[in-house]
């Protein structure tokens, strides 16, 4: 069984090394002592939330205070092709579940999107909390599936701010139960091109991170001027299956496709 993981501050395992001292503190060391209920010469790890893992084993545990001695130190590379989820608010949590199950499954990114037919609105005081709350959904989520990276929560963005991300991402991929292509022949003709993993097709070094956004919109789905919108903007449509799923499911079924497809798994 993997070690339980508990998160701790970028930069802060930058020092350590097998042998020495870590000492965890704050709500993440309460919730290993006393929810966890950790006891000295029990293995854990500690991460970063940036790709750098603690492996080590419990000296001292006391209420706010959890001392790990490191026995391993490793640093987990960005993925070749980054995942970025861009979920529709929807209402019912619905939306916080799929991202959630998507952090789960290796989603890289979230983008909460205000789309035109979200019946739920994020709007001045309510956007700031909304947006901790996604955060702290993906961050426990990252902990349960005993990650090292922490899935970034972007921004919430409304159609312009989205027709932005489409322009710049390597791909942008709005799965539409209308669409004629089915999302693995999307996935595999654009992992035709240059290899990103490993060396390039002409055998030279490999590229640099490339991002893949996944769409997925409300309740009552995308509208047609979105689509087209977004289109313009150089996203393409993708059938993700036979049957409509539900807004909380679409993200984290395409995430699992995609990361079989694209080698991430």
């Amino acid at each position: 069984m993997s070690n339980p993981v508990f998160f701790t501050a970028a930069g802060t395992l930058d020092q350590q090394v097998p042998g020495s001292t870590f000492v965890l503190g704050g709500a993440e060391a309460r919730h290993a002592v006393t929810v966890r209920r950790l006891a000295v010469g029990e293995a854990v790890d500690i991460a970063d939330g940036a790709g750098k893992r603690l492996t080590g084993t419990v000296t001292a545990a006391a209420p706010g205070e959890l001392t790990v001695e490191c026995t391993d130190i490793s640093a987990e590379p960005r993925p070749g092709i980054r995942l970025v989820l861009v979920q529709a608010l929807a209402k019912g949590d619905r939306d916080e579940l799929g991202a959630e199950t998507a952090t789960e499954l290796g989603i890289d990114a979230v983008i909460p999107w205000q789309a035109e037919r979200s019946i739920v609105r994020w709007k001045a005081e309510r956007a700031a909390k909304a947006h901790a709350k996604w955060q702290s959904v993906v961050t426990a989520a990252a902990k349960q599936a005993r990650r090292a990276w922490i899935p970034e929560v972007r921004a919430a963005v409304d159609g312009n701010g989205l027709q932005a991300a489409v322009a710049a991402a390597d791909l942008a991929v709005i799965l539409h139960e209308d669409a004629v292509r089915p999302l693995r022949q999307v996935l595999e003709a654009w992992a035709g091109g240059p290899a990103t993993d490993g060396t390039a097709s002409d055998g030279g070094p490999r590229q640099t991170s490339r991002e893949v956004l996944l769409i997925v919109g409300p309740e009552g789905g995308i509208s047609p001027r979105e689509v087209t919108r977004l289109c313009d903007a150089g996203a393409v449509t993708a059938l993700l299956g036979h049957h409509v799923l539900r807004s909380s499911t679409a993200g984290p079924a395409a995430t699992v496709l995609a990361s079989d497809i694209l080698g991430r798994w």
